[in-house]
């Protein structure tokens, strides 16, 4: 699952016009993830064939898996790395 072009253009913006007041927009991108919202994906058995198939990590994503990102965007490590969008696909945009 891609991030939406308007999120993309956001990150884009808000990092532009906020980096001289030392804040960093950025944003993650998640991969299909097992969350509630999902569930009715997770019962489609095509879907979730489909899902597995065709990305490298062959499963759906974890919430905990966006937690070290998160924590890495949230903290003073990332204070340099700004308008980006960091993917946790299982490797999903990597191949497609």
């Amino acid at each position: 699952m891609i991030i939406s072009g308007t999120a993309t253009l956001v990150v884009l913006a808000a990092s532009a016009e906020w980096a001289r007041f030392d804040i960093q927009a950025n944003a993650i991108g998640p991969g299909y993830i097992t969350t509630d919202m999902n569930a009715a994906l997770l019962q489609d058995a095509a879907f979730d064939a489909w899902v597995k198939n065709s990305n490298p990590a062959q499963r759906w994503g974890q919430p905990e898996e966006l937690a070290g990102t998160a924590v890495y965007l949230a903290s003073s490590a990332s204070n340099y790395v700004n308008g980006q969008i960091i993917y946790v696909d299982g490797g999903w945009l990597a191949v497609l």
